[in-house]
């Protein structure tokens, strides 16, 4: 094995190495309760980092075993990878760069407005017919029920740092007044129409707030908040791979040419 093979050997393994952590962040976001209910963004990470995985093999295979046509097919797929990253990383950053969260005197979690997202996942999530699923589910999970076993008291609840999804789901809006019994059952609302969501809450475990825009709005926090998180693990895997990739051309180059002076040395022999 040359030179510039076994230097693409070496890259190939680095960057398979790099696909374990993008697959980590995948099943992270998969098992996460809000995109266990929206299917189509629960393993879009993952299966980018089981292609990463695969295409790096074949490129170590490749070069380890001298076998050209691999490693073109590899360049050409790991570009294509790259591209597949950086457009998803885009639109990742694009549709969770707003932020529709706002402070609320008195509490340590924040509150969260529908129209302070973007427009994408707006639509996205407030179709009727996606939000009626995605409703079911979470009536289903234990995101909320878990609060009660958490916090007994008002003042415990009240200085919790509870995921936004749980803030605008499991509770009626803090604007509404409601007077706390326990964090899924809420009395007696001072202020009824702060809110239109005021009216829509409901002490049954399994409506609560799930039909309220508040819901809405706070499963979109936690999309943004958990596809941030996500985004690093990406951005640093793209650097690695486009480095990667530069120099794997290189040496795919250099390979080549040291096998047409191996020929033309045979061939003078």
């Amino acid at each position: 094995m040359g030179v510039s093979n076994k230097i693409t050997a070496v890259l190939n393994f680095m960057a398979l190495l790099c696909s374990i952590p993008i697959m980590a962040a995948g099943i992270w976001l998969a098992s996460k309760p809000d995109n266990e209910c929206i299917h189509s963004v629960r393993w879009p990470v993952f299966v980018l980092g089981v292609l990463i995985l695969l295409v790096s093999l074949t490129g170590f295979i490749g070069a380890y075993f001298n076998k050209q046509g691999l490693l073109a097919l590899y360049l050409f797929c790991m570009a294509a990878l790259i591209i597949l990253l950086l457009i998803v990383l885009i639109f990742a950053f694009t549709v969770t760069r707003p932020d529709g969260s706002y402070a609320f005197p008195g509490r340590a979690y924040r509150e969260y407005r529908l129209e302070g997202f973007s427009k994408w996942l707006r639509d996205y999530v407030t179709d009727s017919s996606n939000w009626q699923k995605i409703r079911v589910c979470l009536a289903d999970s234990d995101t909320c029920p878990k609060l009660t076993k958490n916090y007994i008291t008002a003042d415990q609840f009240f200085t919790a740092h509870i995921s936004p999804l749980q803030a605008r789901c499991c509770k009626p809006p803090t604007a509404c007044g409601y007077n706390y019994v326990n964090p899924n059952l809420w009395i007696n609302p001072v202020n009824p129409s702060a809110d239109q969501d005021c009216l829509l809450w409901n002490n049954d475990q399994n409506i609560l707030c799930y039909n309220c825009n508040a819901c809405r709005a706070g499963l979109l926090g936690n999309l943004r908040k958990e596809w941030r998180r996500a985004n690093v693990i990406l951005i640093v895997a793209v650097v690695i791979l486009i480095w990667v990739y530069v120099v794997a051309c290189s040496a795919f180059k250099n390979a080549q040419t040291e096998e047409l002076f191996r020929r033309y040395k045979q061939g003078s022999v």
